[in-house]
């Protein structure tokens, strides 16, 4: 009885339990019908393009883009893409295959982002289209350094005066150059500021930068220029300039104007005291010339007197040539001979002939006379021999005009008093 009883509650128990069980379970398949909750996918995208790619130099591209759609209706293209980097418009591979030459000639750079722009549309439905982009960067793991390459040979020739001027080029590797300097084994320094490439070193030669001391007359400047990257990696580039000593002509026109000046107004002090000193001798022949008239005179009137009757004229005769032995100390004293002025006024004389000559023969031909050295030496060393010379006579300061002193110095009379005589 008691059996039948439980037996009876369980069947109670299990019907209700089966009927709620079928009704969650026609539920749950309501809830996951695909005729009610999953849509087609009808939005046109790209299903594996990577918004970035590196790309080493050495390597190969093969990249097919996936798109949820029919691809036969399909066209691609790019827009401004890096050089090589192509793209197949039926299908959508991208392809690249890098050349070093792109690279070495400047055409792609290293560790540069290329933004590439990417288009797929329908061929029947233009409005159908997806426009986006990604980015694509070169890396090379070959070290490639960079270098300064001046646009001038490795040694130039130039002269003082002269100004050298040249560009500072840089073939960049993986890492450019980013600051440029320079030294030199002498101190210049440049017109232009030498910083970075492709900036211009601009140097004038100083007329005084070879030195008398160096050998052949020349001097070897070598310079030295200095690019260095972000990683302090250096090049050096070198350039020898040989320097040839060249004349300063404008300067050295100038100097030779003021020795002329000078050297003409020293002939005309020259002229002042060749003036002077000749009249000195003029005045003291004449002088010596009346004693010597007086004494002749005297003597001859003793020879007179003596001759005469009577005792005091004889007597008078007797005396008078003691008149004339007296007067030769007295002449002596008054005008002694000009032996000493004579030598200096035919010194001075000398000199002055010699130092115009000189600048008559030292003329400059044109702006630049190649002999101008060699001519302001012969007259510097011309008048300081004269000044040394005549050091020990008076320089003579007088009011007179140069013509004056000219006319004088060249008088025909004077000029035949120191005349040279030739000895038959």
């Amino acid at each position: 009885m008691i059996k039948k009883r439980i037996f009876h509650s369980l069947i109670l128990l299990i019907i209700p339990a089966a009927l709620l069980s079928q009704s969650k379970s026609d539920t749950l398949i309501n809830i996951f019908s695909p005729s009610i909750f999953i849509q087609q996918d009808t939005l046109l995208r790209i299903k594996n393009l990577n918004p970035y790619v590196n790309l080493h130099v050495d390597s190969t591209l093969k990249y097919p883009l996936i798109i949820n759609k029919d691809l036969a209706k399909y066209y691609w293209f790019l827009k401004n893409p890096p050089v090589g980097l192509k793209i197949n418009k039926d299908n959508g591979e991208l392809t690249f295959k890098a050349e070093k030459s792109y690279f070495l000639s400047g055409r792609l750079k290293y560790d540069y982002e290329y933004k590439v722009a990417l288009s797929v549309q329908n061929l029947d439905n233009p409005q159908e289209r997806v426009d986006t982009n990604f980015v694509l960067l070169f890396y090379n793991t070959e070290i490639i350094p960079s270098k300064i390459k001046p646009t001038v040979t490795n040694t130039l020739f130039i002269e003082e005066g002269d100004t050298v001027s040249f560009k500072l080029q840089c073939d960049n590797g993986n890492f450019p150059i980013e600051e440029i300097t320079y030294f030199s084994n002498y101190p210049i320094k440049s017109i232009t500021k030498v910083t970075r490439c492709n900036d211009d070193f601009t140097w004038c030669a100083p007329f005084d930068f070879v030195k008398e001391t160096d050998k052949d007359k020349q001097k070897k400047l070598e310079i030295y220029f200095i690019g260095t990257n972000k990683f302090n990696n250096r090049d050096t580039a070198v350039i020898n300039i040989m320097v040839k000593e060249n004349i300063n002509y404008p300067e050295q026109a100038i100097e030779f104007e003021k020795l002329k000046v000078e050297i003409e107004h020293y002939v005309i002090q020259l002229k002042s005291s060749f003036r002077l000193v000749d009249k000195k001798i003029k005045k003291t022949k004449g002088t010596r010339t009346s004693f010597d008239l007086a004494s002749a005179s005297t003597a001859l009137g003793g020879t007179v007197f003596s001759s005469l009757p009577g005792s005091s004229q004889q007597t008078t005769g007797k005396i008078l040539p003691s008149v004339g032995v007296a007067l030769v100390p007295v002449k002596e004293a008054t005008a002694p001979n000009s032996n000493a002025d004579q030598n200096t006024a035919t010194l001075i004389r000398s000199s002055i002939k010699r130092l115009e000559y000189l600048l008559a023969d030292n003329t400059l031909f044109g702006e630049k006379d190649q002999d101008i050295l060699n001519k302001s030496r012969k007259l510097k060393d011309e008048l300081k021999q004269s000044q040394i010379q005549l050091i020990d006579i008076p320089i003579a300061e007088e009011n007179r005009s140069i013509k004056e002193l000219d006319d004088y110095f060249n008088n025909p009379k004077v000029n035949k008093k120191y005349r040279v005589k030739r000895n038959n």
